[in-house]
């Protein structure tokens, strides 16, 4: 398929089937997240892949209460990816306080994006979770206290397809050229 049309098929799904993900559909994805470009290639990124059930269970109900319980949803997923940011090296840490951009953010940001393109080529429904409580899942996941875990992207067939697209603005509204 065209690159455009991937790109408009992609959606945020949030109700999975039952039918199980293929390990190597994940490693798949996984290895798209791989190819990504990085500031200065430092790669700043983890991923703990979460298949087994009961864990992904513990995980909805302990990390998603309260404030968060609108992702509850990932209860059904056929696997996440917590995505565990690395440290920074010294010259990203030095652009971070030049620029005030926070580079590793942004590196995580597009190896998600080839991750979650590469599950839609697949039909593998996905959805970034972005709000969860961070504390308990580094203690479900053994994540060490000084890393973070910057998102978690569920994975799994969904249980209807979506026929419709969100609406987004008009290219003219969004665009200028040579100036603002």
């Amino acid at each position: 398929m065209e690159f455009l049309e991937l790109v408009k098929k992609r959606r945020s799904i949030r109700a999975y089937s039952d039918k199980s993900l293929k390990r190597e559909d994940i490693l798949k994805c996984l290895e798209a997240a791989r190819l990504a470009p990085s500031a200065c290639n430092a790669q700043p990124w983890k991923f703990v892949i979460v298949v087994d059930k009961d864990l992904i269970s513990k995980i909805a109900k302990k990390t998603l209460h309260s404030i968060y319980s609108f992702n509850r949803f990932i209860e059904n997923a056929g696997a996440l990816i917590c995505v565990v940011s690395e440290k920074e090296g010294l010259k990203r840490y030095v652009g971070k306080r030049i620029m005030g951009t926070d580079y590793y953010l942004i590196d995580i940001g597009i190896a998600c994006e080839h991750l979650v393109l590469q599950a839609t080529e697949l039909g593998i429904g996905s959805c970034w979770i972005g709000w969860f409580d961070e504390r308990r899942l580094k203690d479900i996941l053994n994540v060490p206290e000084k890393k973070r875990v910057a998102v978690i992207i569920a994975l799994g067939y969904t249980k209807k397809p979506s026929t419709t697209c969100s609406s987004r603005k008009k290219l003219e509204r969004i665009i200028s050229f040579n100036e603002y």
